[in-house]
């Protein structure tokens, strides 16, 4: 079995000649053209090993399910964990891993020419994945119907621009199949969902991805209210007229910030002694000293800030301060043991505020879970010690055979994870505001 399933991946990554670094290189004889010409080399040379990588990435897809078949595992639970390994092992978040895993498969196993393509350097990974996206609500033949029209090895692309690739395998993949592609667009609704993702300056982006009516309607609403200010004399510009009626039809107060949990995190001399360490803003990351005091009012002459518990009310709304103790010089939260089997709510917030996002590496998602690292049925403990906070992917993917993760006594707390294949990883929280590595 051993020799069939080596025999197999070797099969499925069939032999990508690289494009030789010295070919298509200028015969001007000028340096800027000899310049020239080695960039496009290795473009073409990104576009070859790209297309190598989706080939060893079926390779490895196949492996696993056999072993994992040779394991016993249920085939409706094989091949789970592949995306995650796939995406530590190319410094990428695990969400996008089960993308380049599903493109890899569509490539390679339905998509000839696009992967040719891909090979030869006329197309790059990144111009491959509207082709593939757009043709993914037709069957194995239509698609492979429409990756035979479009045919990007032929040079059907060349000096195409990303919109013009999606018009094109947009109108092959109705043509094909309207129903389908009439299906995904009603599907899509279901879609709908708001995003939070920061923005330089202390900003943030909040997208709203809707059904095109709702979307259109909001946006008209917006503009409108901004035509009626700027026609009243008032002098923001339209665009900060849109963003400010926004929030407060949102929050419903002026300013948009009530009966709302920010979790700001700083020193106690950024609060008190106008040091200039940064804070750190749960959700968003870090935020300059000013900003942070100003957020908070304590820069304002009427504050009032205790010393434990206690609230500063400026003229919008009150905030609270919570003192969180470290152990001295590392930035790292004293840990507090517990006989849980949940971690009480405290202990939630204090990982919260140490881990700030997923900490699978490269995962910045969201925390939904506080889980044990070293299971509680294995012997862990409800300690800060032995908790992360992850995403609930992350969270399901570690609980797949094979999969391993322990806490290492280190400055800084680090999580070691190791895959079905056995490589390994670590993980460290991001530095609490305050904190100076040793080196510093």
């Amino acid at each position: 079995m051993k020799q069939i399933r080596e025999g197999q991946a070797r099969t499925a990554v069939s032999a990508v000649p690289l494009p030789a670094l010295s070919r298509g290189v200028a015969q001007a004889g000028t340096v800027s053209g000899d310049l020239i010409g080695q960039l496009r080399v290795l473009e073409e040379m990104k576009s070859a090993i790209s297309g190598l990588q989706a080939q060893i990435a079926v390779a490895f897809d196949l492996a696993q399910r056999v072993e994992q078949a040779e394991a016993g595992l249920p085939e409706a639970e094989r091949g789970k964990g592949v995306g995650a390994q796939v995406a530590l092992a190319r410094r990428e978040s695990p969400n996008r891993g089960s993308r380049l895993v599903g493109l890899a498969r569509a490539l390679v196993l339905e998509m000839p020419h696009t992967l040719a393509a891909l090979n030869s350097g006329r197309l790059n990974e990144w111009r491959a994945t509207p082709l593939v996206k757009e043709t993914a609500c037709l069957s194995v033949e239509d698609r492979a119907a429409v990756d035979e029209e479009l045919a990007p090895d032929t040079g059907t692309f060349d000096g195409k621009g990303d919109k013009a690739i999606i018009a094109a395998a947009k109108a092959a993949a109705y043509r094909r199949d309207p129903r389908s592609v009439a299906q995904r667009a009603s599907h899509a609704a279901s879609e709908r969902m708001v995003s939070l993702r920061p923005a330089p300056d202390t900003m943030t982006y909040l997208t709203a991805l809707l059904p095109v009516a709702q979307g259109v309607a909001v946006y008209a609403a917006l503009t409108r209210g901004a035509d009626s200010a700027r026609s009243s004399g008032d002098p923001r510009g339209r665009g900060q007229v849109m963003a400010d009626t926004l929030t407060e039809r949102i929050t419903g107060t002026p300013g948009g910030v009530a009966a709302v949990e920010l979790q700001l995190v700083m020193t106690d001399r950024t609060l008190f002694e106008g040091d200039s360490e940064p804070a750190r803003l749960h959700g968003y990351g870090i935020v300059p000293a000013p900003w942070a005091r100003t957020l908070i009012g304590a820069e304002e002459p009427h504050t009032r800030v205790g010393a434990n518990a206690a609230t500063a009310q400026d003229q919008n709304f009150t905030v609270w301060v919570r003192r969180l103790y470290t152990a001295p010089g590392s930035g790292e939260l004293l840990a507090m043991d517990s006989k849980a089997r949940l971690f009480p709510h405290r202990h939630r917030r204090f990982i919260q505020a140490r881990d700030h996002t997923c900490r699978t590496p490269y995962c910045d998602a969201p925390i939904r879970h506080i889980d044990h690292i070293v299971p509680w049925h294995s012997g862990g403990t409800t300690t800060l010690d032995n908790a992360a906070g992850l995403c609930e992917a992350c969270n399901h993917t570690k609980e797949n055979p094979g999969w391993t993760a322990t806490p290492l006594p280190a400055e800084t707390h680090t999580l070691h994870i190791s895959t079905p294949t056995g490589h390994t990883y670590q993980s460290k929280a991001p530095p609490l505001p305050g904190h100076r590595p040793s080196r510093t």
